[in-house]
């Protein structure tokens, strides 16, 4: 099992936002180091990875997410691109996370985020029903 192909299998195919519902972390936990950290982007505050599932069970709540698009990967880094949609109001951001691996696990990640003042699909080929 490789970090790197089980995180591109695990984004593409079933997406964070699937994660964030059903708050299925059984994958998170096979390709996590143990001593992962992230600052998580919302708060700022830096998180480990028993915090950084409470945050991701939340923001399944409030949030609908694009699937992942891979911007740059190699064998220590994998960079991501996302849409999220606040549930019940039209706030949309672009989202950016890198993430960085120690013994092929996933050690680190970063997460940017940009408010966006219009809707992300509108005059694309999909809309947010698809992740619904």
């Amino acid at each position: 099992f490789q970090a790197e192909d089980g995180i591109r299998d695990f984004c593409l195919s079933r997406g964070l936002g699937d994660v964030y519902k059903r708050q299925d972390f059984s994958l998170v936990d096979e390709i996590y180091h143990p001593d992962y950290k992230a600052l998580d982007a919302y708060s700022g505050v830096e998180v480990n990875l028993e915090a950084d599932k409470e945050v991701a069970s939340t923001l399944g709540d409030l949030l609908i997410s694009t699937h992942p698009v891979v911007l740059l990967e190699d064998e220590n880094f994998l960079r991501i691109h996302r849409y999220n949609r606040h549930l019940g109001a039209e706030i949309f951001a672009s989202v950016t996370t890198a993430i960085t691996y120690k013994d092929g696990l996933i050690i680190t990640q970063q997460t940017e985020v940009e408010e966006l003042d219009c809707d992300p699909s509108e005059g694309q080929d999909w809309n947010w029903e698809d992740y619904e």
